[in-house]
C-alpha cells in the first residue's frame, strides 16, 4: 500500500529490513516499524512550508525505535538549516516552539516571557547534529550545551544531568 514494498519497512526491534515473510510473521507478534517512503526532497519542501510545525511522533522503547525520537530537533537545525539553508534558523525554532504552543492554546510555552514554564534550550547552531541513527536510535544530539525544563537545568556543559525530572506531560 502507499507505493511502497515489503523493503522499505524495517523492523525496530533488531533494524532489519522486512520481505513478506518477516512482515508476516512480525505482524503477529506486534512490534514497531519504521516506513521508509518520504522522499527526501519531500521532507525539505515540508519543513520550509511556512505553515508546517515541526514536532516528532517518534517512540523509543528500551532503546528501541525510530531516531527521530531523539533527533528531530537537532536533524532539522543541522540539515535543513546549517547544510541546506531550506529555512532560517528563527523560523525553525518558530516552527518547533511558538507554532506548535499556539496551535495547542498553551500561552505558557513557545515564548519567553514573564509567566512562560522556563523551557529553554541553549543551542550551538555551528556544533548541532543529530546522532540518533536506525541501528542506535537512543543516541543523544550533540550542540545543545544547556537545557532547563521548568528552569531546572536538564543539560548543564552538555551533559545529562542525573536525577532531575521537572515539567509535565503536556495533555491536550
Amino acid at each position: 500500500m502507499g507505493g511502497i514494498s515489503y523493503s522499505d519497512l524495517q523492523w525496530a526491534a533488531t533494524g532489519e529490513r522486512l520481505t513478506e515473510q518477516s512482515f508476516t510473521r512480525y505482524r503477529k507478534e506486534g512490534g514497531m516499524v519504521a516506513h521508509h517512503n518520504i522522499p527526501e526532497e519531500i521532507v525539505r519542501l515540508a519543513v520550509a512550508d511556512p505553515m508546517v510545525m515541526i514536532a516528532s511522533d517518534g517512540i523509543l522503547e528500551n532503546g528501541k525505535g525510530h531516531p527521530r525520537a531523539a533527533g528531530t530537533y537537532a536533524r532539522v537545525l543541522a540539515r535543513y538549516v546549517r547544510e541546506q539553508h531550506a529555512l532560517s534558523l528563527i523560523d525553525a525554532l518558530r516552527k518547533m516552539s511558538l507554532l506548535p504552543a499556539q496551535r495547542l492554546g498553551i500561552q505558557s510555552k513557545g515564548r519567553m516571557q514573564v509567566g512562560a514554564d522556563a523551557d529553554i534550550a541553549v543551542i550551538d547552531p555551528e556544533r548541532v547534529i543529530d546522532n540518533a541513527t536506525f541501528d542506535s536510535p537512543a543516541r543523544y544530539s550533540d550542540g545543545f550545551p544547556y537545557v532547563l525544563v521548568s528552569g531546572v537545568f536538564v543539560v548543564r556543559e552538555g551533559k545529562l544531568v542525573a536525577g532531575v525530572s521537572p515539567g509535565r506531560g503536556v495533555r491536550r
